[in-house]
């Protein structure tokens, strides 16, 4: 049996605004829908099923992102994900320049929860909360690594 990495799926209040962030963060825009209809029933396991999605791709090609937003049913609010909690956690980026990275997300109004921290001599990273309160971690390999 062969296994392949496929997506990380993300439910977004406002798609528009998800696209934005992870757009201005150089991901591309693969292709939008609006899907619905039994067979998106039968596959999520929820009646009614019906949401708008983006898929986006790293520019590498390596990576994607499935945002989507319900439609139907309504969306259900939560509190925003911590650090420490089980479960679905974050979603990652390498960067090749963190300070450049942060000050685009900055510009859309979102910052690091506490700064940028230096892993060793590997990483320099960040947190944040981008749309929807989802948990971002942006990393930049360090030189000579």
């Amino acid at each position: 049996m062969t296994v392949r990495f496929e997506n990380v799926g993300i439910a977004v209040r406002d798609l528009d605004e998800a696209v934005t962030f992870f757009t201005a963060l150089g991901l591309s825009v693969v292709g939008r829908d609006t899907v619905s209809g039994e067979w998106a029933d039968t596959a999520v396991g929820l009646d009614g099923n019906h949401v708008k999605i983006a898929v986006l791709q790293t520019p590498d090609g390596n990576g994607c992102l499935e945002l989507f937003e319900y439609l139907h049913p309504d969306a259900i609010e939560t509190e925003p994900t911590l650090p420490n909690e089980i479960g679905m956690h974050r979603v990652a980026f390498s960067v090749d320049d963190l300070e450049r990275a942060v000050a685009v997300a900055a510009t859309l109004g979102y910052h690091p929860l506490r700064g940028i921290a230096t892993y060793g001599d590997v990483y320099k990273l960040t947190y944040l909360r981008g749309p929807s309160s989802i948990l971002v971690m942006l990393a930049q390999r360090l030189i000579g690594v």
